[in-house]
């Protein structure tokens, strides 16, 4: 149910006040302002008035912006006051329903494991373990523990396999009057953007507009665009503003800005109760062993040892997912996100709560590995790395492994991928279907991962500014799609999906901007 403009403005005022007294920032304000009392500036008659000007002088009022506008990216607008609490996490019962069978299933995989190998889900270390575990905390990629026997929970090609038999079982038989002509695999009528709408909204990418990743634009020489954005981007950061760092970026981070830029639209700072809090994870997962703990090990040793570019980070990758897999702050995002985080209790302690561990709901460590290892580049402060890596999650990532009708849900990317490529692409579209080499099965793993993995870091970089930037995954789909058409000569060429997957098997040597621009731009419509 949509509410009248007014009365949302005034739920998210007090769903945000709601939030923020109960933030450490809050603590730090109500500090600041008793300390203002002191000085001579302050006047009784009008104390208000000063301590709000004080505050708006020492950079405070500042950080109260910032924090505002980070709750605003990331929580959902306000639903009616009637609308049930699971209506904030999906609107759609199918899509529910489907999560959770989803979830029901991942976690059936788990606890067979667990009677498989004998080992429980979660419980405490030996004192020696522990000691052990905290000297080579810094080097956990010199053991090899025998994981062979562990196996991965759940590969891509099986999520795609859930996602291809949703459907709304309000339309019998595929009687969807505008969708019945949608010969993609993906079966859900959502609605999706089209070319036009999307030309709308990612305006900043442009012909005629500056870009970082654009080596020859003919509007702008490159090095002049570039001198003069990396000098904007300075003020940027000197203001301290996340919204304008966010505006800022849609036209791509220089190099040497992009740790603080990205920081900075997060809202991330890294204070000494951020630092405390990840020495706290930290001894969580030295005092205890969970099962994830080898899936994360064997995971990572899959992905980074198997990785030119990720190897070098083998330590920090451990570091991160084991405290992640640690962190109950992250429970937060499940009040919006369709999941439901799986429980599970330290052995010997069923039912009590204290004991309870709560599994993160989506154990393909695979896709996680390769959400952190870009950031590595970036962050060379284990807390730090940590923190953005958190909220890159809770903020996008997380959309990648839930099924949802979010607009950046993996359902939905699907499905605008291959509406763009049925409707701009009709002969390659369908091409590739008649050959049984549907193109969502060679393009949901860029997705998925959020390209990471596929293209070149440098290009990597470029495509997150991005997503950053417009505070969404849209772009993702718009990229694969791109990709396709760039390669569709060699493609109308192909006869098998191993043949289509071979033509596009190696995305390391393409570009991220021009593809983009092309295909939103140049595309004939």
């Amino acid at each position: 149910a949509m509410l009248d403009p007014d009365r949302g403005l005034s739920l998210t005022i007090a769903r945000v006040v709601q939030r923020l007294q109960s933030s450490s920032l809050h603590s730090q304000l109500e500090r600041q302002a008793r300390v203002s009392l002191h000085k001579p500036e302050i006047k009784l008659e009008s104390l208000k008035e000063d301590i709000k000007d004080f505050l708006k002088t020492s950079g405070w009022e500042k950080k109260l912006q910032n924090a505002v506008y980070s709750e605003l990216n990331v929580f959902p607008l306000p639903c009616h006051p009637a609308a049930p609490p699971e209506h904030i996490k999906e609107p759609l019962a199918y899509m529910r329903k489907a999560q959770g069978s989803w979830e029901k299933r991942i976690l059936k995989s788990l606890n067979s494991m667990c009677t498989e190998l004998s080992i429980p889900l979660a419980q405490k270390r030996p004192v020696s373990e522990q000691k052990e575990l905290l000297n080579k905390w810094n080097e956990m990629g010199t053991d090899e523990p025998d994981l062979s026997l562990f196996r991965p929970v759940y590969a891509p090609k099986d999520f795609l396999e859930v996602l291809m038999n949703l459907r709304n079982p309000n339309y019998e038989n595929g009687e969807q009057p505008s969708f019945r002509n949608h010969l993609g695999l993906i079966q859900v009528p959502l609605k999706v953007k089209d070319i036009s709408e999307l030309k709308e909204d990612f305006s900043e990418l442009g012909l005629n507009i500056g870009q970082l990743g654009i080596d020859d634009s003919a509007q702008v020489p490159p090095e002049f665009f570039e001198n003069e954005h990396v000098r904007v981007g300075q003020k940027v950061l000197a203001e301290e503003d996340s919204a304008a760092a966010q505006q800022y970026v849609r036209q791509g981070c220089p190099t040497a800005l992009r740790a603080d830029l990205w920081a900075l639209i997060l809202n991330i700072s890294n204070q000494p109760e951020d630092i405390l809090y990840y020495e706290q994870l930290k001894s969580n997962v030295i005092q205890h062993n969970l099962l994830v703990d080898n899936l994360i090990y064997k995971d990572v040793k899959l992905t980074a040892s198997n990785d030119d570019y990720y190897f070098v980070f083998e330590d920090y990758l451990y570091q991160v997912l084991l405290c992640f897999s640690r962190d109950t702050s992250v429970l937060e995002h499940f009040t919006y996100s369709s999941a439901t985080p799986p429980k599970s209790y330290i052995q010997g302690k069923l039912g009590m709560e204290e004991y309870a561990v709560f599994y993160p709901p989506n154990v393909n460590y695979n896709s996680f590995i390769l959400s952190v290892a870009p950031l590595c580049f970036l962050y060379h402060e284990p807390s730090k790395l940590y923190q953005i890596f958190r909220e890159m999650y809770v903020r996008f990532f997380f959309r990648l492994h839930s099924i949802s009708s979010h607009p950046s849900g993996i359902v939905s990317l699907c499905l605008l991928f291959e509406t763009l490529l049925q409707t701009h692409l009709p002969q390659l579209f369908y091409h590739l279907r008649e050959i049984g080499a549907q193109p969502l099965r060679i393009s949901f793993k860029w997705m998925v991962r959020a390209f990471s993995g596929y293209l070149a870091t440098d290009q990597l970089l470029l495509l997150w500014d991005r997503i950053l930037g417009y505070n969404s995954l849209e772009i993702l789909a718009v990229l694969a799609a791109a990709v396709f058409a760039f390669r569709a000569v060699n493609l109308m060429e192909v006869t098998s999906l191993a043949a289509a997957e071979a033509v596009l098997a190696d995305l390391s040597t393409l570009k991220v901007m021009p593809l983009l621009q092309i295909f939103l731009f140049a595309t004939v419509t």
